[in-house]
């Protein structure tokens, strides 16, 4: 019998509000550039300051979820990440200050970086309990409140909704669903001594071939993902003339192609296996990339994006169901996998910023579509490892 007694409705609203909060904020990165009176270079150094705070919190939650439990951390994450954004939010609409809306998004990351952690390790550990493929589908309910975010994103801007009214009402309800959907999670003492045993090869699993390449392939991946999530909006808006509220409808349709992507993925997965799967959707994906800068009619456009996210939405869940193979090293695979994948989704689109100030913000998306070539040649890595568990009780 499994030491975990988390039922799988309570994670999935944890990924759904996850996705709702990220999509707001995502949303109105129109308003944050012209609020702020920033170029695209600027932009994305004060995104790239949430990447900051992602990347200081990801090594340390893993120790903090041993110390003091899943709950207590996806809590405090949540408790940050909506504190940071009001503030950016406080910074566009009534300060005008960068330095405060930096400060914020640092904030943002800083809580996105343990919520994301604690909310996959949950994950990992309700689906590795039921014996089944879950993950995709735990992302899915990312992907869904990433819907629901980017219309309720499109609405505000139809509507002409400030900033900071829009995303303090999606941070309260982020953050009442996540402390009701984390009070359904197993005590921490319930899962501690699975926990444990990954913990002494932390540092070692950064040294496996395996895991670096599983790591590889969900940082091109998260690449694919991060860049539609910044910077398709203005993509459009930029490089197609699309109106603000098109261009939000356009990534709309993106979360949308990814959640479809999703919820229709596992039994596809099982069907033909990971490798296949994932090097299928590389290519959809970076075909879909070239249709988006280069087609010049909204149609082709409007394909592009469904087969840019149905290609693009595989590769993060089933890396970390890949990295999870070996539940007694599961813990630490998945730290070093998580750190890449989070680092690039969080780093590589800002770094897109820079590029787009001398290419144009259409035209960098193409380093996108380059992106899915190492995608391709990673993807063997994902095959299922052989696992042998010595004869022991359960847990």
């Amino acid at each position: 019998m499994s030491g975990s007694r988390t039922g799988v409705r309570p994670v999935v609203v944890v990924f759904i509000v996850n996705g709702l909060l990220m999509a707001s904020l995502f949303s109105r990165v129109p308003d944050v550039r012209r609020g702020l009176d920033l170029a695209n270079g600027p932009l994305g150094l004060l995104l790239l300051c949430a990447a900051v705070g992602s990347v200081l919190s990801l090594p340390t939650a893993g120790r903090l979820i041993q110390s003091l439990g899943v709950v207590a951390v996806l809590r405090a994450g949540a408790l940050t990440g909506v504190v940071g954004l009001v503030v950016l939010a406080v910074a566009v609409d009534l300060t005008g200050s960068v330095p405060l809306a930096a400060a914020g998004l640092l904030a943002v990351g800083v809580g996105i970086g343990l919520w994301d952690v604690a909310m996959n390790a949950e994950g990992a550990e309700v689906e590795r309990d039921r014996g089944r493929t879950l993950m995709p589908r735990l992302h899915a309910g990312f992907s869904i409140g990433s819907v629901a975010g980017a219309l309720l994103g499109a609405v505000a801007l139809w509507a002409d909704l400030p900033v900071l009214p829009h995303l303090g009402v999606a941070c309260a309800l982020a953050l009442a669903a996540s402390w009701w959907a984390t009070a359904a999670f197993a005590p921490a003492p319930a899962r501690a001594a699975a926990a444990g045993e990954g913990v002494p090869s932390a540092l070692g699993a950064w040294t496996e071939p395996r895991t670096l390449v599983i790591g590889l392939m969900v940082l091109c991946f998260a690449v694919a993902e991060g860049s539609a999530n910044d910077w398709l909006s203005l993509a459009l808006i930029d490089g197609h003339g699309a109106a603000d509220a098109v261009g939000v409808a356009g990534f709309a349709l993106f979360v949308a192609a990814m959640t479809a992507g999703r919820v229709l993925g596992p039994p596809v997965l099982d069907r033909w296996g990971r490798p296949r799967v994932l090097a299928a959707g590389a290519a959809t994906a970076g075909a879909g990339v070239l249709l988006v800068v280069l087609a010049g009619s909204v149609v082709a456009v409007a394909v592009g994006i469904v087969l840019w996210g149905l290609g693009a939405a595989l590769g993060f869940p089933v890396g970390m169901s890949a990295a999870a193979d070996d539940p007694r090293h599961a813990a630490a695979r998945l730290s070093v996998v998580s750190t890449i994948g989070y680092a690039a989704f969080l780093a590589g689109p800002p770094l897109l910023g820079w590029l787009g100030d001398a290419v144009g913000t259409l035209q960098a998306l193409l380093v996108v579509a380059a992106l899915m070539g190492p995608a391709l040649l990673t993807v063997l890595a994902t095959r299922p490892e052989p696992v042998v568990l010595p004869d022991r009780a359960a847990r």
